[in-house]
């Protein structure tokens, strides 16, 4: 995926939230909270893991952007996206990952709770945005276990990539039911 500025960014994040709500938005409970054979999570355990990964990518993109604002670090306007990234993009597409302990769903959250989550990430992220225009959000890196070390800029890209490869599992979960 190629992106000519932060606004792109943005913008797309915004398209695949607006997705995911659409997608599950007005899901029936009993529809939510069923898990079909052989599947792990069932969609309201999925959009809780969204949620709190969202929470925690959007404060690693506030801290990255706040070392570059800290430093004094002036955006040239570049979005770099490194080829490690895309790779391991391609890569994780066709295989199952086993998500980190702390951001498995417990079950305990309905999926408006979890929007509500996903909202605060979200205006998190907004309140950066203005930074990103000003500070190189390319220089500074923080690890993802997956993906390696990734900056600011990569962490914001990650955030729609995720929910979009998880919106594909709730639409088969859906389909399957």
């Amino acid at each position: 995926m190629k992106f000519d500025s932060v606004d792109d960014i943005y913008t797309t994040n915004t398209d695949i939230a607006a997705e995911l709500e659409s997608l599950v938005g007005k899901l029936p409970q009993e529809a939510a909270e069923h898990r079909p054979e052989g599947e792990k999570w069932s969609v309201a355990e999925i959009v809780e893991h969204l949620a709190m990964v969202e929470d925690g990518m959007s404060r690693i993109c506030a801290k990255l952007i706040g070392k570059a604002e800290k430093n004094g670090e002036p955006s040239d306007g570049t979005i770099s996206i490194t080829s490690t990234f895309e790779e391991r993009g391609v890569a994780i597409a066709k295989i199952k990952v086993e998500a980190p302990e702390m951001v498995q769903p417990t079950g305990e959250r309905s999926i408006s709770e979890s929007f509500a989550m996903m909202a605060e990430a979200n205006d998190r992220l907004e309140q950066i945005r203005p930074l990103f225009a000003t500070f190189d959000g390319n220089k500074h890196r923080f690890p993802h276990p997956f993906f390696g070390d990734l900056s600011a800029i990569e962490w914001l890209v990650l955030v729609g990539q995720h929910k979009a490869r998880h919106i594909a599992q709730i639409r088969r979960l859906l389909a399957s039911n």
